[in-house]
């Protein structure tokens, strides 16, 4: 009951076939990260991005580099 509290594991993720993308509104500027299904083409929407540090942490928990990152709008 008392104790320390346990991070909860990651998100089971299988990054084969998928895009990761920034999906950026043109009337808000609002950002969201997430990815794109190669064979459906579906985005999975994941994090809001609202510094650079939110978008570093999506690109290492997700193990995709920035050069890989497309851009929406």
């Amino acid at each position: 009951m008392f104790g320390k509290k346990h991070k909860a594991a990651g998100p089971v993720f299988d990054p084969t076939g998928k895009t990761p993308v920034i999906r950026a509104s043109i009337c808000t500027g609002e950002k969201v990260a997430g990815w794109r299904d190669g064979d459906t083409g579906r985005f999975t929407e994941v994090m809001l991005i609202r510094t650079d540090a939110d978008l570093r942490r999506f690109l290492t928990d997700y193990g995709f580099r920035e050069e890989d990152l497309k851009h929406e709008w």
